[in-house]
């Protein structure tokens, strides 16, 4: 299994976006991202540091995402 990649939020949102998500709404400083076909989410926070990995992990578990499509997308 690999290791999560060190994400800036700009590039997990270009990830998930490849991935098919589509941006739903904002709320202050987080995106909501949304795929429609399984109807599940993915919060954001927009900050400029990288996002933490325990952040990371539990926003793909969220969205239903594996770490091997995060890495290859």
């Amino acid at each position: 299994m690999p290791n999560l990649p060190i994400l800036t939020p700009k590039k997990l949102i270009k990830k998930l976006e490849k991935l098919g998500f589509i941006k739903d709404h904002q709320t202050g400083s987080h995106l909501v991202m949304y795929y429609p076909k399984t109807k599940r989410r993915a919060v954001v926070a927009l900050h400029l540091r990288d996002i933490p990995k325990g952040t990371l992990n539990s926003l793909l578990k969220e969205a239903g995402i594996s770490k091997e499509e995060i890495t290859k997308a």
